[in-house]
């Protein structure tokens, strides 16, 4: 509509900034975020991992019961297990597994460091080899 005077005008605010923040806690904010970033970089990294599928054999005389893992143990159709850090699943089509760990082919480990694997919680970390306490920032 030309012409017109508009029903509602938003009030105008300007936001006057009398502080400013000093060069060293600018930078230390940069130097924050960027840890955070190569942190998080360094945890999409750990979660990647390997998977398997294994199509079952389609038998019309003999149709299959479930699926058989790699010890040669029968599950059941719809049955999730995690075995030596290994989960795995079986249904109708086959038998899918996905490590829960990564290996040094999918991370990147920096010279100085080395992957450590804790089997018993399903757990890595990459770590200083001078000093296993410190944990290495991987990108």
């Amino acid at each position: 509509m030309q012409g017109s005077t508009p029903l509602y005008k938003a009030p105008v605010r300007e936001f006057p900034f009398t502080h400013t923040l000093p060069v060293e806690v600018i930078s230390s904010l940069k130097m924050a975020s960027l840890r955070v970033l190569v942190i998080l970089l360094g945890l999409f990294a750990l979660c990647q991992s390997e998977c398997s599928f294994q199509e079952l054999t389609k038998d019309l005389e003999n149709p299959p019961k479930g699926c058989v893992d790699k010890d040669g143990k029968l599950h059941d159709f719809e049955s999730d297990w995690v075995r030596d850090c290994i989960e795995c699943s079986c249904t109708k089509e086959g038998l899918a597994c996905c490590t829960q760990l990564p290996d040094s082919d999918t991370v990147y480990i920096p010279e100085e460091c080395e992957l450590v694997v804790n089997k018993e919680t399903c757990s890595a970390k990459v770590v200083l080899k001078s000093d296993k306490t410190k944990e290495c920032i991987t990108v």
